[in-house]
Order: structure tokens, then C-alpha cells, then sequence
């Protein structure tokens, strides 16, 4: 039964992947790196990087680092905040932008499904655009199977983006991929990303198809 569901699970992943793969899209690759450690008995200190490529994955265009701190409530709510210094292209050259957040982070387990929502506010500034204050709203699903001696465990998720500038919801985020468990405190999720942004003049949708990677190393 296990095994059927887990097949059922691939195959949708893949499909989704088939269904954009005829559409002129981007293909891009992300790799995101990030470091926890618990501070006593009800702090959590992290720190992440992440590296994009775009334009079919030949130009290394963004990169961010960050640092944020976590107060562990409950089992069920966790809150925070942090801040994100930022590397993008543009015109050419890597310019700089910063990002102060707050985060909150809702658990819970029905039918031993691991679901969490994060809630995040973010106010994003740069010298060469306008800033951004921006609500982000993310729900992961991670299935109650595992298989093999690494976890492995089927997950999918969903994250919107609205921009309070303007009013309007301006970027998706679908997520279907696979999380393993490398050892006790190292685990890995490799993911298809289905992205779509909002142009701001034409207010029509652009899709970019991403294959991500994510390790976390927990202390």
C-alpha cells in the first residue's frame, strides 16, 4: 500500500514537471544551505545561503545570506525574526539589497501528516529599486511513509507572495519534491519548483521551472 502511494506520489511529480517542459520557460537550478542550532532550552539560531542560476542554468544571478533567531514556544508556534543581505543581478552586475523579517511558524499532525504553515513579513530595500513590504504565506505537507534507511518522505508545498505596494498577490511558489536523512542531524529535500511571477507593467504571468536542492545541518 506504502509503495503505491509512493509511486502515485512520483508519478504527479513528474507530471507536473512534463506538463511546463513544452512551454518556452526559464529552467533554473537553486541550492539552499542552512545551519541551526539550539541556543538553551527555547532558542533557535539559523543561518542560510542560497545560490540561483537562470537562463537555463547557465547564469549564476542571485545570492543571499542569513541569520535569524527563533523563540520555540510550543510544540505548535514558533516566532521570530532576522535579516537577509542579498546579491541579484542586474544590468550585468551583482547589486545589493537587505531584508529584515519577522516569522511565524504554525505545526501541526493529523493522520501523522507533518504540516507547517510560516507566516512571514518582510520589508525588502535597495539602492537601484523601489522597496518592497511583502507577506509571505507558506504551507509544507510532508507524507506520513518513509523509505529506505534515509527517510526518504514525499512532500509538496505552496507559498504566495503579496506585495502590500500596490495591493496585489505577485508571485507562487509550487513545490513537489522529496525529503531524506543523511544522518541524524544532516537532511536533504531535493524539489521541482513550478514559479510564477507577476509583471508589473503587463500584469500577466511569467513561469520559470526550477530544480532545487536544500541541505540543513542541525546542532
Amino acid at each position: 500500500m506504502k509503495t503505491g502511494l509512493f509511486l502515485v506520489v512520483c508519478l504527479f511529480i513528474l507530471s507536473v514537471s512534463n506538463a511546463y517542459a513544452y512551454d518556452n520557460h526559464d529552467f533554473q537550478v537553486w541550492n539552499i544551505e542552512n545551519q541551526e542550532m539550539i541556543v538553551g532550552k527555547k532558542s533557535k539560531i539559523a543561518f542560510e545561503q542560497e545560490f540561483r542560476w537562470e537562463n537555463n542554468a547557465n547564469d549564476f544571478s542571485y545570492q543571499h545570506y542569513d541569520v535569524g533567531y527563533i523563540h520555540l514556544f510550543n510544540d505548535y508556534f514558533n516566532f521570530g525574526g532576522g535579516y537577509r543581505y542579498i546579491l541579484q543581478k542586474s544590468s550585468d552586475k551583482f547589486r545589493e539589497g537587505s531584508m529584515p523579517y519577522l516569522v511565524a511558524f504554525l505545526f501541526w499532525n493529523p493522520a501523522e501528516f507533518k504540516i507547517t504553515n510560516r507566516i512571514r513579513l518582510e520589508y525588502r530595500y535597495y539602492d537601484y529599486q523601489s522597496d518592497v513590504c511583502m507577506l509571505r504565506d507558506k504551507i509544507d505537507v510532508k507524507f506520513p511513509w518513509k523509505f529506505t534507511k534515509f527517510a526518504i518522505q514525499p512532500m509538496i508545498s505552496e507559498e504566495v507572495f503579496f506585495k502590500f505596494n500596490g495591493g496585489t498577490l505577485n508571485e507562487n511558489r509550487f513545490s513537489a519534491g522529496l525529503a531524506f536523512s543523511l544522518t541524524k542531524n544532516l537532511k536533504g529535500e531535493i524539489y521541482y519548483m513550478l514559479k510564477s511571477n507577476k509583471t508589473t507593467n503587463t500584469c500577466t504571468w511569467k513561469e520559470a521551472n526550477v530544480l532545487s536542492t536544500k541541505l540543513k545541518l542541525s546542532f
